[in-house]
């Protein structure tokens, strides 16, 4: 799964964004990235590592939360199957 969203850009400023990716490791763990930065400028990247599916996608699913409600808005999504991607 895969969201990317951005801020709506200032008068000169690059809008800024946040990518957020859940995916599955070969050995069958979750592994959730979150990219941060400026558009065309420095980026930061943290990962976060999960055992079981749920607790990866409710981790997903707060770090949506927790941008759309910063005032966020989401460009585009991968992966999605259902209204909690499950």
């Amino acid at each position: 799964m895969r969201l990317y969203l951005q801020t709506m850009p200032a008068a000169a400023e690059a809008p800024r964004y946040v990518q957020i990716v859940l995916e599955q490791d070969l050995l069958g763990g979750w592994t959730l990235y979150r990219e941060s930065g400026t558009q065309g400028g420095k980026a930061t990247l943290r990962r976060e590592q999960f055992l079981e599916r749920d607790a990866a996608i409710a981790a997903f699913e707060k770090a949506r939360d927790s941008q759309l409600k910063r005032g966020y808005r989401l460009m585009f999504a991968q992966g999605l199957d259902g209204p909690h991607g499950r």
